[in-house]
């Protein structure tokens, strides 16, 4: 019990600044008619700005550790719950390669563009994640596999973030412009938008159906978290700049379990073994979870180490956001998307 109450007060103070993010996003969408800086941004900024005037004690660091890493690893572990293979499989052949092919050539594209503009490895990877995946979930599930420094991880989250919101607000113009219906519409906003709210806040003025087929296609992008984990678990965290596992790597090390969780639950959901009546708990503690660990990473950093990544960061983050625009375009200009 001394290991548990020693992670008890960091823990504490973690969910509390994520509640307090919580209750920020609230009152934005209450105010504004919508959240447009996500819970997930406002626990990492509060978080940060109470670092910048009060360095944790002791008392606090272990539990601030805990929920940085476990408990983050415990979420992402659960996401794999909510993914459906039937949803994922009624896109059909073309269209399931098409978006692994621009989520692929998306992470390969803005790592490049990210050490071209001489970001360090690890840097330069999470925003090619965040950019690629699903945005702050992305970041937040490679960084442990290669061990980014907590500062590399809130600087990507802070500018992805930013650049989510204008994505949002983009889709829709892009889509009137080209001249597409609501399929075309929704398949834009799912492959570019970031997170799974934000693709139906993005599709949602061409209708119902740009929101079903946005949401789907967004499913499928959050579904390569999984395999790109594996992949960087293997090619280990030394290749981005992380330190190597001492002596020869463990199972561990090439495979985290938390990813090993995911897939297992992705598989277990598809074939109908968890009900559906489990999902909304699930997905208000994946939330939860994710909201205490993002207040940590926000208690663990300096918030002057993220304001020094800037310009070169926020380039990274721009360039391969067009990056993507334009892999997206070309895939739903190429090839029939489903009908109904």
């Amino acid at each position: 019990m001394t290991g548990v109450a020693r992670v008890v007060p960091g823990v504490l103070l973690s969910a509390a600044v994520g509640a307090a993010a919580f209750g920020v996003q609230a009152l934005e969408a209450r105010m504004m008619g919508r959240a447009w800086v996500e819970a997930l941004v406002l626990a990492i900024l509060i978080g940060a700005g109470l670092r910048l005037v009060w360095t944790p004690s002791e008392t606090w660091t272990p539990g601030v550790r805990f929920s940085g890493r476990t408990l983050l690893e415990i979420a992402i572990a659960l996401l794999g719950a909510t993914i459906s293979g039937a949803a994922v499989m009624a896109l059909g052949p073309w269209l399931l390669l098409a978006i692994v092919a621009v989520v692929a050539l998306a992470l390969v594209g803005a790592y490049a563009i990210g050490r071209a503009l001489g970001l360090p490895p690890a840097m330069a990877l999470l925003v090619a994640c965040g950019n690629a995946i699903c945005g702050n979930s992305a970041i937040a599930a490679v960084a442990p596999v290669i061990r980014a420094e907590g500062e590399d991880v809130a600087a990507a989250i802070g500018f992805t973030a930013v650049l989510g919101i204008a994505v949002v607000l983009i889709v829709p113009v892009v889509g009137a412009l080209m001249g597409f219906d609501a399929l075309e519409t929704g398949a834009l906003a799912g492959l570019t938008v970031y997170a799974v709210p934000q693709v139906l806040a993005a599709a949602a003025p061409a209708g119902a159906a740009a929101i079903q087929l946005g949401a789907i296609v967004k499913l499928v992008r959050v579904l390569t978290l999984g395999p790109v984990c594996l992949i960087l678990a293997l090619l280990g965290p030394e290749r981005f700049g992380g330190p190597a596992p001492a002596g020869r790597p463990s199972v561990h090390h090439l495979l985290p379990w938390f990813i090993v969780a995911f897939l297992v639950l992705t598989a277990l959901r598809s074939m109908g073994l968890i009900p559906d009546v489990v999902l909304p708990p699930v997905e208000v503690l994946v939330t939860a979870l994710t909201l205490t660990a993002m207040a940590a990473l926000g208690l663990s950093v300096d918030p002057r180490a993220v304001v020094r990544a800037g310009p070169r960061t926020a380039a990274t983050a721009a360039l391969s956001a067009f990056l993507i625009g334009a892999l997206a375009l070309a895939a739903i200009l190429i090839l029939p998307l489903p009908q109904g």
